[in-house]
């Protein structure tokens, strides 16, 4: 490190004066960081390497010469929305870095939560579940996922909560939309939604010092019925996973029982992302991979609080990164869908925290049997 005039050191927790500084920060031309000792270096290294993204260049940079797996083609990505400074907020919402996710024991005990925590997580999941009834109800032929993230922005603002995406290790949007061949991770921006489309908003909300996750894919206009069915395996796959959620089951069970659904239709699972704990923390453990012969570790027990959300492909379950490094698509360019619940582990079962209400944006195909809720109160939509 290059020795510099007195500052403080950045470790969190020392405070002696410093004069070493960062040479990766000073080759990248970013503002100065300054340690005390290589040992105060070397122990938030994990930490402060995270800085050192370089800001992304423009979308016409990053995309030239990249093979495109399908048909779908990014458009442009407005700026950042604003959140207000009455809102409370995540540790990461200004310097994209969840300093105490990345710290956390969690991230590798499973914890089981106390009253309070399950009353705080609970309340986060009746938000991001309103706010994604009012995304699934705006989606139309026409309508652009960066308006949807602006109607979703404004929803989760409007209840004093904090959209948790925004900002997450710098992505850059209030919740991920993820067209056609889109796994996951898509970034709302400005192209139409066409007809035949199916699309998966992807709400989280951080209120009072809790998380929530849940998302649904969606039709837009008239669907090709292969993909109506690809998405109503995909629906059928996590309700099956969520009835055999209880105190005792293994983590890894859930994959083999999501499988079993999905293989049967010549459809396949996503390896690469995987369910998580929520609630202080936007993502701790238990990971809870969806595919079959996983190695998840665990034994469900009450009050552990999870997210089950399979992606299930239309063709092969590799991936492929776009140059956002955020979008993920199939790597043959055939479609994907997913849905997600949070989960609470109750004494004989489970508690669905995300789950539908009268109120939800329900798919046509669904029947009362799957839903729970009578036709007679679905949302028809456009």
């Amino acid at each position: 490190m290059t020795t510099y005039a007195p500052q403080i050191c950045q470790n969190p927790g020392c405070g002696k004066p410093s004069t070493m500084q960062c040479p990766t920060c000073i080759s990248l031309k970013l503002p100065p960081s300054y340690f005390c000792s290589q040992d105060c270096f070397k122990s938030f290294w994990s930490i402060h390497k995270m800085f050192h993204a370089a800001p992304p260049p423009k979308p016409s940079d990053i995309f030239k010469g990249f093979k495109f797996t399908g048909t779908l083609r990014p458009a442009k990505v407005t700026p950042r929305r604003i959140v207000p400074k009455h809102i409370d907020r995540p540790d990461y919402a200004d310097s994209g870095v969840p300093t105490e996710e990345i710290k956390s024991r969690a991230q590798h005990t499973i914890e089981v939560k106390s009253e309070a925590e399950i009353a705080g997580t609970r309340l986060a999941c009746l938000l991001s579940r309103e706010v994604l009834d009012i995304a699934g109800n705006a989606v139309r032929v026409g309508i652009t996922t960066d308006e949807i993230d602006q109607i979703v922005h404004d929803a989760v603002v409007a209840r004093n909560a904090y959209p948790s995406p925004l900002n997450y290790r710098g992505f850059p949007k209030s919740c991920c939309t993820s067209v056609n061949e889109v796994i996951c991770h898509g970034i709302p921006d400005s192209r139409p939604l066409e007809d035949g489309d199916i699309v998966n908003v992807d709400i989280s909300v951080y209120y009072n010092g809790y998380h929530s996750d849940v998302n649904e894919t969606f039709f837009v206009g008239t669907v090709d019925p292969k993909y109506q069915h690809l998405v109503n395996v995909t629906y059928e796959s996590l309700q099956k996973a969520i009835a055999m959620v209880k105190p005792g089951a293994m983590y890894r069970e859930v994959g083999e029982v999501i499988s079993r659904v999905v293989h049967k239709q010549g459809f396949s699972v996503v390896r690469s992302y995987c369910g998580h704990g929520v609630g202080k923390l936007f993502h701790s453990a238990p990971n809870v991979p969806h595919y079959a012969r996983n190695k998840a570790v665990g034994v469900m027990k009450e009050g552990h609080i999870f997210t089950i959300e399979p992606m299930i492909n239309f063709g092969v379950w590799q991936d492929k990164m776009w140059p956002d490094e955020w979008t993920m698509a199939t790597e043959d360019g055939m479609r994907s869908a997913q849905f997600e619940e949070t989960l609470l582990v109750t004494s004989t079962g489970c508690e669905v925290l995300t789950k539908r209400t009268r109120g939800s944006y329900i798919n046509p195909w669904f029947s009362d049997d799957k839903t729970g809720e009578s036709t007679k109160q679905q949302t028809t939509p456009t």
